[in-house]
């Protein structure tokens, strides 16, 4: 895999949990108003971060899946599997 490969998966799996931590932290209504609303705002950027590397990691792998179907990986074409 390619180390941009790598770093999409750490990024998302980072933003990940610290989308986790965020509900976390808000759930237990501890915050201010104001920790609140930004925790809020950066719970929304990290949603968008995560939902744009899976539509990303969705088209690569159609795309991966598209070309597979093209290759005849048997080798044999149109030979008769009855001979």
């Amino acid at each position: 895999m390619s180390e941009g490969g790598t770093d999409e998966s750490i990024d998302f799996e980072a933003s990940l949990a610290e989308l986790e931590a965020l509900v976390t932290r808000m759930e237990e209504g501890s915050l201010s108003l104001e920790e609140s609303l930004a925790a809020f705002e950066r719970g929304i950027k990290l949603t968008r971060d995560c939902q744009s590397a899976l539509r990303d990691a969705e088209l690569r792998i159609k795309a991966l899946t598209q070309e597979g179907d093209e290759l005849d990986l048997s080798g044999e074409g149109d030979a008769d599997p009855s001979a």
